[in-house]
């Protein structure tokens, strides 16, 4: 298992011989560290919702696509219904759903 220090320790551990000299000439141990501060957002914040949003409006125009194909099939087959069965009659109503080309 990897040593982890408990939060908030900025150096655990000095060197002994800069201990030594700065004990003995009385000079300050200067510890460096070294971090990354983030300001912002990552992209991948900005990223993940853009994503979502592109793939559900490519899955509306993949609707409105096949909802549009759906539709001019059965434009196609009621007009060649139409033309071979001539007119159509619901409860004494007729309906003629194409004309005669003379």
């Amino acid at each position: 298992m990897a040593h982890r220090d408990p939060p908030g320790i900025i150096a655990p551990h000095i060197p002994a011989d800069a201990y030594r000299r700065a004990e003995a000439t009385g000079q300050p141990v200067v510890i460096v560290v070294h971090t990354t501060d983030h300001d912002g957002h990552s992209l991948g914040h900005y990223l993940f919702p853009i994503v979502i949003a592109g793939a559900g409006v490519v899955g509306v125009f993949g609707l409105v696509a096949a909802f549009m194909a759906l539709l001019d099939f059965a434009v196609h087959t009621a007009i060649a219904i139409g033309s071979v069965a001539g007119p159509v009659s619901v409860g004494g109503i007729t309906f003629k759903l194409a004309r005669p080309k003379d």
